[in-house]
């Protein structure tokens, strides 16, 4: 429990003390009951909750300062969580309702651009605390021909990039998806509040016991509503996926116009489950696997995602991709990075109609008979130049 007066607390090293209890007891997201306790998900569970103290640093301690902001990766390769996007980079920024901010730079070439005004924060493990003010995408900004551009948050309403605050703003939250990894680079972006002086002040003592006692929250709130969400997606029948429909994605600090499909997979070394759908017209789509924790699977060295321009279309104009622990030699696997079950995620951008998408277990020796005659074979030194061309994109795009 935080002490009542926080200037003390930090100064006599409680807020410190209580902060390091809510660690020690977040050791129940590993060695609580259910979870898998195999010698490797041990080993991966306590690597996910230095991964999540890791993203709670960047947003409840270190990038916390609404007057003296700055973006920060709330998300990458080594610091996964809540089912995050392998195409996407994700900053994080903390702003106040009653101030006026600049955000700048340049565009870059990601396939989409969003950049959202939020309240509450993810720390509160409640997504009914949460919610979106305002949101604008690379669709709608005006952007030089260089692709420069200044977008103002808050003050008076004005002409061109501008978008409202309200009093209980919280944090910029800003997602770039790309769909070319090779290719598209992520924009270069700067955030300031109009007025500021530097150079910035020290955090108080009131500040960091405050920025501590987020961070006991992020621990044990984010942490339990991640395994709560888990729990349910696996809880579904084996191989099952649910479409949420985009109308109210943005309202919660999601993606504005994005379909979730949420469910699971569940595959024995011997099968192969078959996940398919006709890809609708839209902006960005993507499918991504995932383990107990919420964490996307190794998506730097292991294919264990794709999108609309990594998969391979059938001549029917359908994707089939295949979920399986050995490479079955088609261009669409999913490797399941060992895993004989884990959580999935497929998304839709801007969809005109959201697809049924499908998934069924087959035999993985008789994968071919199930998949269209004409499917292109992959071979094994085909396979490690994609992987080798998947890792070098990803180290690029997070690479500061």
């Amino acid at each position: 429990m935080t002490s009542p007066d926080p200037r003390d607390a930090l100064l006599s090293g409680r807020a410190w003390d209580e902060f390091c209890e809510t660690l020690r007891r977040s050791s129940r997201l590993v060695l609580g009951e259910g979870v898998p306790d195999a010698p490797r998900d041990r080993a991966e569970g306590f690597r996910y909750l230095t991964r999540l103290l890791a993203a709670g640093l960047v947003t409840c301690v270190e990038y916390a300062d609404p007057d003296y902001p700055e973006f920060g990766r709330m998300v990458d390769q080594t610091m996964r969580w809540g089912l995050d996007c392998p195409d996407c980079l994700y900053l994080y920024a903390t702003v106040r309702g009653d101030a006026a901010y600049r955000i700048a730079g340049h565009r870059g070439s990601a396939n989409h651009l969003d950049i959202q005004v939020n309240y509450g924060h993810f720390a509160s493990g409640s997504i009914a605390e949460w919610g979106t003010i305002s949101s604008t995408s690379g669709l709608d900004l005006r952007v030089e021909a260089d692709g420069a551009f200044e977008l103002l948050l808050g003050g008076e309403e004005r002409d061109g990039n501008w978008l409202p605050l309200a009093p209980n703003a919280e944090f910029v939250l800003v997602r770039q998806y790309f769909n070319d990894w090779e290719r598209e680079r992520a924009a270069d972006l700067t955030i300031e509040r109009l007025g500021a002086t530097y150079p910035a002040p020290s955090p108080t003592p009131e500040q960091m016991a405050a920025r501590f006692a987020r961070l006991s929250m992020w621990l044990e709130r984010s942490g339990a509503l991640w395994e709560q969400m888990s729990r349910a997606a696996l809880a579904a029948p084996p191989n099952s996926l649910v479409v949420h429909l985009p109308q109210d994605s943005g309202r919660r600090a999601g993606m504005r116009g994005q379909a979730y499909g949420l469910g699971n997979f569940r595959c024995s070394p011997d099968e192969a489950v078959i996940l398919e759908f006709t890809p609708p017209a839209c902006h960005h789509w993507c499918i991504g696997l995932a383990n107990w924790y919420w964490e996307s699977l190794d998506f730097a060295t292991r294919q264990t995602s794709l999108n609309g321009h990594q998969a391979a279309l059938d001549a029917d104009g359908v994707v089939r991709a295949v979920i399986a622990h050995e490479d079955p030699g088609v261009p669409n696997w999913l490797d399941t990075a060992g895993y004989a079950q884990g959580t999935l995620a497929v998304r839709f951008l801007l969809a005109e109609e959201t697809p049924e998408v499908r998934l069924r277990a087959v035999s993985l020796a008789g994968l071919r008979d199930e998949l269209p005659p004409d499917t292109p074979s992959v071979t094994t030194a085909g396979r490690a130049e994609t992987i080798e061309r998947r890792r070098r994109a990803v180290l690029a795009r997070y690479r500061r």
